[in-house]
């Protein structure tokens, strides 16, 4: 089976070096000249247009920043006279609104669409083993999951076309209301004389413990590192996904409204490329104190 890789970026190119491990044929495309440049070395047959793909591919994944470069993508692809590909993965992280309307558009060309967005940043794209939230047909899912397998540990059908989409959305949706609230309490904690280790060690063992308490403080806070990770341009983009959708159902949103005002400081700051812990360093430099 010969894969179509689109978007060699921070989570794209390692997942494209999955494929080529393991064995498949791939084709991919990406803007960038130097990821053409390093996937070419590391085997893949590489393009200068996206609409190329569609001709070589039986299968094409695509993993872009958001809705409407996939959309700008999928219409270069479907303009094309000739097209190979019959299913179409996408790892992007959208709504599901998007989702639905994307595979409304590629059922015109007999392509059979899959939302898969994943979860376990570059490492676990690296390593193989992402969390993969899947949506779409059974008989899709079932015909792609060898090739899901490449990548994730952990491989979820969660229902029909959008449905992948929503559940990565509800999830990064409460990372974000859980980073925000971190920050604050963090800075709140050191403000009244705690030190770093004595709040992770107690707040890791009782109800406040998650994500961000067990892999965001040993592994950023904690060496002040804030570069790399997951960037704050990301986690808004994914709030602002959340938010859209909650509008549209007319649902009242505080907790994101509030995390949204915080990562938008965030990036009115500077801030926006680096980790979403660097929330703690605004929230230091509002209160002029550091965590540590």
């Amino acid at each position: 089976m010969k894969i179509g890789m689109i978007g060699l970026g921070a989570m794209g190119m390692p997942i494209a070096k999955c494929f080529l491990n393991a064995g498949y044929e791939l084709h991919a495309f990406d803007v960038a000249g130097k990821a053409r440049e390093e996937i070419e070395k590391a085997g893949a047959a590489v393009y200068h247009e996206a609409g190329d793909i569609g001709e070589k591919a039986d299968v094409i994944v695509s993993s872009l920043p958001n809705a409407a470069i996939v959309d700008s993508v999928i219409s270069e692809v479907m303009g094309k006279k000739e097209l190979r590909a019959d299913t179409w993965i996408d790892l992007s992280s959208i709504a599901p609104a998007s989702a639905v309307a994307f595979a409304k558009r590629l059922e015109e060309k007999s392509v059979s669409y899959m939302d898969c967005p994943v979860s376990g940043g570059v490492q676990g794209a690296a390593q193989g083993t992402l969390t993969v939230m899947a949506g779409g047909p059974d008989g899709t899912f079932e015909k792609v999951r060898d090739i899901l397998e490449v990548i994730g540990k952990k491989i979820y059908h969660v229902g029909g076309v959008g449905a992948g989409s929503g559940i990565k959305m509800v999830n990064n949706f409460m990372l974000g209301c859980n980073m925000a609230a971190a920050a604050e309490a963090l800075v709140l904690g050191s403000k009244l004389g705690l030190d770093l280790d004595t709040m992770y060690e107690i707040i890791g063992n009782s109800s406040g413990r998650s994500f961000i308490v067990e892999n965001k403080i040993p592994n950023f806070i904690k060496k002040r590192k804030f570069s790399g990770g997951f960037a704050i341009d990301l986690q808004y983009k994914d709030l602002g996904l959340a938010m859209e959708t909650a509008r549209a159902l007319s649902m009242p949103v505080h907790m994101g409204s509030t995390a949204v005002q915080m990562f938008e400081t965030a990036r009115a700051k500077g801030y926006g490329r680096d980790d979403i812990t660097a929330l703690v360093k605004m929230e230091e430099e509002l209160m002029d104190v550091e965590v540590k």
